[in-house]
C-alpha cells in the first residue's frame, strides 16, 4: 500500500496543480504496466518532483536513483524510504543501487535514472554527455528506455543560479518513443556497448529538449548564474 508515498501523493499534487500548469507535448507514452526505465534531462532539483508528477498522472509510481545525502535530512529519509526510492553514494562504486534497481525492474516498476547523473553544468542547460546506469539497467534487464525532456523547472531550485517563480508557471514535458536493444541485451559489462547506447539515448532526449525549447513560452530562457559563476 505505501502509505507513505499516498500521503505525499494527496499533499503534493494538488500544491503542484495550484502553483504550476503542467502540459505534455505529444502522447503520454509511459505504460500503464509493465516495467520502465525512464531517463530524463536535469535541469534544477525541482525537476524531479515534476517527473514524478508526470509520471504518477501516468497512473505509476516512480522510483528514483538519487543521491543519498538527500537521506540526511531526517524528514526527507522518512519519505524517500517510505515511498521505496534508491539511495546512490557518488563516487563509491558500490553495487548495491543497481542491483535494487533491477529488483525493481523485474517486478514490473518504473525506474526514474538520470543519464547525466547530475544538474547539467553546460551554461545554458542543454544536456550534457550521459554516464552509463541507464545503459546497464536496460541491457540487463531488457526494459525499454523512454528518454524524457522537461523544461521549466530551471526556475525553481536551479543549482547556482538565481531562480524567479511567477504564478502558474509553464512546466511542458515531451516523452520519446520506447528505446529497446534486443541485438545488445546481456552485455551490460562491454563497456563500448554501454557507451553505445548511452549515447544513443542522451541523443534522443537532446533532441526532445530541442523540441521542447522551440515551442515553451520561455523559448530557451534560463535563470543567470549567482556571483561566482562562469
Amino acid at each position: 500500500m505505501e502509505p507513505v508515498y499516498i500521503a505525499a501523493r494527496v499533499i503534493l499534487v494538488p500544491l503542484l496543480r495550484l502553483l504550476f500548469r503542467f502540459r505534455t507535448v505529444g502522447r503520454v507514452r509511459i505504460p500503464r504496466r509493465g516495467p520502465a526505465i525512464v531517463a530524463p534531462n536535469h535541469i534544477s532539483n525541482f525537476d524531479p518532483l515534476c517527473i514524478a508528477y508526470l509520471i504518477d498522472r501516468s497512473g505509476r509510481r516512480p522510483r528514483f536513483l538519487g543521491k543519498a545525502s538527500l537521506w540526511r535530512n531526517p524528514l526527507l529519509r522518512f519519505v524517500l524510504e517510505g515511498a521505496r526510492q534508491i539511495p546512490v553514494h557518488r563516487g563509491t562504486g558500490e553495487a548495491s543501487p543497481m542491483v535494487a534497481a533491477e529488483a525493481a525492474i523485474r517486478r514490473g516498476e518504473v525506474v526514474v535514472l538520470y543519464p547525466e547523473g547530475t544538474i547539467t553544468t553546460d551554461r545554458d542547460l542543454w544536456p550534457m554527455r550521459g554516464k552509463t546506469g541507464v545503459a546497464r539497467l536496460a541491457l540487463s534487464t531488457g526494459a525499454p528506455v523512454y528518454p524524457v525532456a522537461v523544461w521549466g523547472p530551471q526556475w525553481i531550485a536551479g543549482k547556482g543560479r538565481r531562480g524567479r517563480y511567477f504564478g502558474h508557471r509553464l512546466i511542458t514535458f515531451n516523452i520519446g518513443e520506447a528505446m529497446t536493444f534486443p541485438d545488445l541485451d546481456g552485455r551490460q559489462d562491454d563497456a563500448e556497448v554501454r557507451r553505445e547506447v548511452t549515447d544513443r539515448v542522451m541523443s534522443e532526449v537532446d533532441r526532445l529538449v530541442r523540441e521542447l525549447r522551440k515551442i515553451h513560452p520561455d523559448r530557451g530562457a534560463v535563470p543567470p548564474r549567482t556571483r561566482g559563476k562562469s
